[in-house]
């Protein structure tokens, strides 16, 4: 039973309910129980289908709607008062417009379903680096992948107090049509919207809603930076550890360089790369005057294809359990699979689009017919891969010695300029 101290989170999700129209209200207490429930519920329903347990212990397939597979950008809006304030590359909304245009889809939307209030917190509870959200889901899928990117439940609400700030962040797949999707963020009431859609991006409201694009306003107004970055230790043979974050554009290699094996050369004369986190860094200036880093995330949310035991051994190493797989391949022996990945595929299974794949098969034009979508992804959790740092969940954080930057572009070109 979920113990919530909090007036203002009880009188929001009070209105909400009343907004959105569940059946029922579940709050969601983290715990490894509940995980269960929660787990046979989703299989019960479909959303769900369990792998082999021998293979892949403790995981899960799931597909997603055929126009639902990636985060929509155009129906993406930061809605703050002045259009000036939302930076050059989003869009913007009036914060009236998005509350009356979402408000219309969100009406009712919950009807035949649950809502899930699931408190968590990006970054370690209780660190000064962390901030606290409540999301509000109809969708089980979100729950169960929330469970592994945040840290939840009832420890979240006992930091949060009776009086404690929090995002507040309201979704709903209601019925997947894309003319009734919108992703809307309220800087200003710290708050983020999302209706029409299940897909990660857009629905684990944790990830790029809060911890880039609120959390940069935030950081704005109290004087630090959320990056788009990952956060890597390199150790020397001496034992000394030097932290690094990068910065590159969506699928570009973050995960793969933040996995890093070093070369044979390096590894035998005692260097490590350890790693702290895969795609977000929060950063602050210290007391010390040296710059800080944080990971907010509490798993990894990667893409599959392109993911092999030569790209990121250890990426692939932490997906041996424990794992939600989303749109790849499954094969008719409960296994995944996906391009470019490890090893044949199966002789026979069920692509991303939910029809029967074999390999060979080719559309009308004559082009090979995807087992997995380009953009399908895995869940797992961070404790799980063979690198992670000793000082990932470090309250404090790591110390910052470097900063590296890259891009994508069709030609070469230098980064920088004198």
């Amino acid at each position: 039973m979920v113990n919530c101290k909090n007036k203002k989170l009880k009188a929001w999700v009070d209105e909400m309910v009343a907004l959105c129209q569940p059946d029922g209200v579940i709050w969601v207490d983290g715990s490894e129980a509940e995980k269960k429930v929660f787990e046979n519920r989703a299989v019960a329903r479909g959303f769900f289908i369990p792998l082999d347990p021998e293979r892949y212990p403790g995981s899960f397939y799931s597909r997603s709607n055929p126009n639902d597979v990636a985060r929509t950008e155009h129906l993406t809006f930061i809605c703050a008062k002045n259009p000036e304030d939302v930076g050059p590359t989003n869009n913007w909304m009036s914060p009236e417009d998005g509350y009356a245009k979402a408000g219309t889809i969100f009406r009712g939307s919950m009807k035949g379903r649950n809502m899930y209030v699931i408190p968590f917190s990006m970054g370690p509870v209780g660190s000064p680096f962390s901030k606290i959200g409540v999301e509000l889901t109809d969708s089980i899928y979100v729950v169960l992948n929330m469970r592994i990117m945040t840290r939840i439940g009832q420890r979240v609400l006992d930091q949060l107090g009776t009086d404690g700030e929090f995002t507040k962040c309201l979704h709903s797949k209601a019925d997947l049509d894309v003319k009734h999707r919108l992703i809307l963020h309220f800087p200003e009431d710290n708050t983020i919207w999302s209706v029409g859609s299940a897909y990660g991006g857009n629905a684990l409201l944790g990830k790029k809603c809060l911890a880039l694009r609120i959390a940069s306003w935030q950081a704005r107004k109290e004087s630090w930076l959320a990056e788009h970055m990952l956060i890597l230790g390199i150790e020397s043979p001496d034992g000394k550890v030097e932290y690094v974050t990068a910065a590159f554009p969506s699928a570009c290699g973050k995960t793969n360089l933040a996995m890093l094996i070093p070369p044979e050369g390096l590894k035998a004369k005692g260097y490590k790369i350890w790693t702290v986190g895969d795609d977000i860094a929060w950063l602050r200036v210290g007391s010390d005057g040296r710059l800080w880093a944080c990971n907010p995330e509490a798993g990894f949310f990667g893409v599959a294809p392109g993911t092999n035991s030569k790209t990121n051994p250890n990426a692939m190493a932490t997906m041996k359990k424990n794992t939600i797989f989303t749109n790849v391949l499954l094969g008719d022996d409960l296994s995944v699979w996906w391009e470019d990945g490890d090893g044949a595929p199966p002789s026979l299974g069920t692509s991303w689009e939910a029809k029967v794949w074999r390999p060979g098969m080719k559309d009308e034009m004559g082009k090979p017919i995807l087992a997995a979508h380009p953009n399908s992804r895995f869940t797992a959790p961070a404790g799980q891969c063979p690198t992670i740092s000793p000082k990932w969940e470090d309250p404090a954080g790591v110390p910052i010695s470097a900063m590296i930057f890259g891009g994508r572009r069709e030609r070469l070109a230098p980064l920088v300029f004198e």
